[in-house]
């Protein structure tokens, strides 16, 4: 019998579906039967126990769970029989009036939208490139050799400067008053590095061991500590002693521990241009990556499944109040968080998905193993001993399954870059560093 589907909107549809009492019933009975051999009850030796008393006891929830069953399946065999993808949970609900003998069930239910790709070649897109350069290098190496500073006392008469490590003892009051985390003894930081805040930082630069002195500091509005943020505290702080840096010459010492065996300048610099290369590389896929998808999103035409959405509005929350849960929120399962706040990124997510996945289809997009493997390789290299994180990849399905999905995106970006209209952008190795 052909699957009736009535179109109630754009992607919502209804189905009825009808059941043989009779089969339901005898299903019912044959899962009381398994329920008497097991089930014991005061009174009664185990799998003595009449049918009447059993079908008393459990025959409400087991004709529940047959019925749950039994819909199921016919709402599967009819959405298959009719050609249908289903998006999302169907709502069932049982109608009156049903033929004699039958149970008649309508099951209303969104199904995936057929999704329009456009025309590629209208889709502009602006594609970055950049460089490694020898500035970029020898940033690099002025870090390395920051990460391996030693420190020396300075003179009592010498003032802090920036680069310096000091020590100093502090107090700072609102109103008077003492706030929490507003008292420390002993306390280090390297001055001009964005350790302190900067009024901190400042009062402190050109103070010599020994001085004090008292200076306010306004507290911004999206300071982390609650209690303060967006307050102006008074501080006391007492420098108690200033250690200059000094930095590793670079030479063989330092190359070798940095685990370049040989020794050699040149090959460190080598080492740190190919790790700046691949990290480069990244970046640029990510960023042209975001291009592409924005203009692949802006071709497409298609209608979005409520459900959906919600389901990806509900994944969202949850990856908030987890968010918050980590920050040490307290109850922050419990937090009231608007959905309305995520359903522009769960549309985007949902829209993007649908268009990806159609793409994909249409056009045999697909991870291949020799990509799936060099993609792993990649990420492999810059590790100690990339064979163990290669076999790491590998050993897990879920792990293996993230990186065919970063290798199809790939895929669909430069099938994209090869239809559209694109125009090449260079920007500085420290522009794509910062925004990425």
């Amino acid at each position: 019998m052909a699957v009736t589907v009535e179109t109630l909107e754009k992607l919502e549809r209804k189905i009825t579906l009808s059941l043989p009492l009779a089969a339901i019933q005898t299903e019912v009975e044959n899962r009381l039967k398994k329920v008497a051999r097991t089930v014991k009850m005061d009174g009664f030796r185990p799998g003595k126990v009449p049918m009447n008393v059993v079908a008393q006891r459990y025959g409400y929830s087991v004709q529940y769970e047959v019925l749950n069953d039994k819909v199921g399946e016919e709402f599967a065999k009819s959405v298959q029989e009719a050609g249908l993808r289903v998006a999302g949970q169907p709502r069932i609900s049982e109608k009156d009036g049903a033929a004699e003998g039958q149970a008649e069930f309508e099951a209303v239910f969104e199904v995936f939208p057929e999704v329009k790709i456009g025309d590629l070649t209208a889709a502009e897109v602006e594609k970055l490139t950049a460089e490694v350069d020898d500035a970029a290098i020898e940033k690099t190496l002025d870090i390395l050799r920051k990460q391996r500073r030693t420190f020396a006392q300075r003179a009592a008469t010498e003032a802090a400067v920036d680069g310096d490590r000091v020590t100093v003892d502090f107090e700072g009051k609102i109103d008077g008053e003492t706030f929490a985390g507003g008292k420390a003894e002993d306390f280090q930081f390297l001055v001009g590095e964005g350790q302190m805040l900067k009024e901190f930082e400042d009062a402190v630069r050109g103070m010599k061991v020994g001085e004090s002195k008292t200076f306010p500091l306004a507290f911004p509005e999206d300071y982390h500590g609650k209690d303060v943020a967006g307050k102006t505290a008074d501080f006391l702080v007492t420098l108690k002693k200033v250690e200059a840096a000094s930095l590793p010459e670079v030479n063989e010492a330092l190359v070798k521990s940095l685990g370049i065996a040989d020794g050699s300048v040149d090959a460190l610099r080598a080492d740190i241009k190919k790790n700046l290369e691949r990290e480069v590389k990244f970046r640029l896929q990510a960023r042209n990556k975001q291009a592409v998808m924005d203009a692949l999103v802006s071709v497409a035409e298609l209608d979005l499944p409520k459900a959906s959405v919600q389901a990806e509005v509900a994944r969202l929350m949850e990856g908030a109040r987890a968010d918050l849960k980590q920050r040490g929120i307290p109850d922050a399962d419990k937090a009231e968080i608007p959905e309305d706040i995520f359903l522009p990124q769960a549309e985007r997510r949902v829209r993007l998905g649908l268009v990806v996945a159609e793409l994909v289809k249409a056009n045999k997009l697909e991870a291949t193993p020799d990509q799936l493997k060099a993609h792993v390789d990649e990420l492999a290299a810059s590790y100690e001993k990339p064979e163990e994180v290669v076999r790491w990849y590998f050993g897990d399905r879920q792990r293996l399954a993230e990186v065919e999905a970063v290798v199809i995106e790939n895929n669909v970006t430069e099938f994209v870059l090869s239809k559209a209209k694109v125009s090449d952008k260079a920007v500085s190795f420290e522009e794509l560093m910062g925004q990425a």
